[in-house]
């Protein structure tokens, strides 16, 4: 198990940014609000579906729909071989509440930055 381990972007100039290559199930964690973004890139030869999946998510309510179920965590759908996608945490933070797994993307490059 790996750690994805953030790296902050705030003040002036670049920075080296920390990339994991994900094993079977990785963690991380999420600070709410802090502009994370989860940047997975899809360095394999096949298409893989990622999953974030926080321990202490369960129903959400959404107003007009009702209540959603966020216990089998977010899906990214299927990442082409070569595709890289960029995930901004504070829009699926529902699902990032507790200890977080990381699963599905055993050779995907990852990287969390924060603002």
């Amino acid at each position: 198990m790996a750690t994805i381990t953030s790296t902050t972007l705030q003040g002036a100039g670049g920075r080296v940014v920390t990339r994991t290559t994900l094993t079977t199930s990785d963690t991380f964690t999420y600070n709410q609000n802090k502009g994370a973004i989860l940047i997975l890139d899809n360095v394999t030869a096949g298409a893989l579906t990622v999953v974030i999946d926080g321990a202490g998510g369960s129903t959400v309510p959404v107003t007009g729909i009702g209540n959603v179920d966020v216990t089998a965590g977010y899906s990214t759908g299927s990442i082409a071989a070569g595709a890289c996608v960029a995930i901004p945490l504070d829009s699926v933070f529902q699902y990032l509440q507790g200890v977080i797994a990381v699963t599905g993307g055993t050779g995907i490059k990852a990287t969390l930055v924060e603002y």
